[in-house]
């Protein structure tokens, strides 16, 4: 199917090289409309963008690039969306720079719910994927969208439990909507496209580049209520999505770690700069001010095993757990095995053991 000639002029633009998003909207403000800048000028146009760019702009934009659009929105789960559309995000739209254009696979009616941003680090811990998934499936029982990047570890757990709830999930790419990066998230892909919502501001072809992912950072931030930090080195690009929140007016939430973790240091940095310290998802329910509707996380109000008095959340060798247990090796090596096929410790790199729930 041909596409409409409004939407062909946003894409034609948008090819521009050089213009960007600070560009058209400028043009835009002047001559009104995508098609009414296309018409006008290289004189008009260098009044407001550099001639170069004004001569880029005349120029006959590459067919194929639309014709291979047409193609994509055959599909009935795929959409544009232009900031003059009225499914458009309105939360996104009031951000001091909101993408002009939105490719969209899965739910619109998503991007209009009220969402919280759960993001963290790519080598993400047991536990850190664990809480990722408690936290966001919660919120999304409580009516949440939960927003993240679909990047390995912390967000692919927060998509995983927005899915698993009510509220489901958007995830925020920084590749073209025909990519799936990183690969080993094409089934979550799937999954989201079905039942939740995957976004982008980037063209059809665009690659994963180093340069469109803290681009990709504001949106999901500018979509949300608030933001979610749940484990974060002091290097993590999820420091950026919470100076982006911070900077667009949301609020910003950090879960606390051992401060022996590096993945927790930046948690730490955020909370002793402002951000929310928060405990379980009702901490973040609470001050978002929506209703208070989540089930306990699992395991809450289990006995604990007695192993657990020398056993805790920081990594432990096994000699000292001999040492503080008065156990034999063997004697705890059973007791581990089956408390990690059980799903309450991990057993991590150098020998060492933790709990996690």
């Amino acid at each position: 199917m041909p596409l409409d000639a409004s939407l062909a002029s946003w894409l034609t633009l948008t090819q521009v090289s050089g213009l960007g998003n600070e560009g058209l909207r400028r043009l835009l403000q002047v001559f009104g409309s995508p098609e009414a800048v296309l018409q006008a000028s290289i004189s008009s146009l260098s009044q407001y963008v550099k001639p170069a760019v004004a001569r880029a702009i005349a120029d006959d934009c590459d067919e194929s690039v639309l014709d291979a659009v047409a193609v994509w929105l055959d599909d009935p789960l795929n959409r544009i969306l232009t900031v003059a559309d009225a499914e458009y995000p309105q939360a996104l739209l009031n951000t001091a720079d909101p993408p002009l254009l939105l490719y969209v696979k899965g739910r619109l009616d998503l991007l209009n719910v009220p969402s919280l941003a759960v993001v963290g680090s790519r080598n993400a811990t047991t536990q850190g994927m664990r809480n990722a998934e408690a936290f966001a499936q919660s919120a999304s029982d409580a009516g949440l969208c939960i927003a993240s990047g679909m990047a390995q570890g912390i967000d692919t757990a927060a998509h995983i439990g927005g899915l698993q709830g009510a509220g489901s999930s958007i995830a925020v790419v920084g590749t073209g909507l025909d990519k799936v990066y990183p690969a080993s998230n094409r089934e979550l892909a799937h999954r989201l496209a079905q039942g939740g919502t995957i976004i982008s501001e980037f063209p059809l072809g665009t690659p994963p580049l180093a340069a469109n992912f803290p681009r990709r950072n504001r949106i999901i931030s500018g979509l949300s209520l608030g933001c979610l930090v749940v484990e974060a080195s002091l290097q993590s690009g999820s420091l950026i999505t919470a100076r982006m929140a911070l900077e667009q007016g949301r609020e910003v939430f950090a879960i606390p770690g051992s401060i022996h973790s590096p993945q927790s240091k930046g948690c730490h940095a955020l909370i002793k700069q402002g951000a929310k310290l928060v405990e379980s998802a009702r901490d973040i329910l609470e001050e978002l001010g929506q209703s208070v509707t989540i089930s306990s996380f699992k395991g809450e109000n289990q006995p604990e095993h007695p192993l657990f008095v020398h056993l805790g959340f920081d990594p432990l060798d096994l000699e000292s757990l001999v040492q503080r247990s008065g156990l034999t090796i063997a004697e705890l090596s059973a007791i581990l095995l089956q408390l990690e096929l059980d799903g309450h410790i991990a057993s991590l790199p150098g020998g060492l053991y933790q709990r996690i729930t």
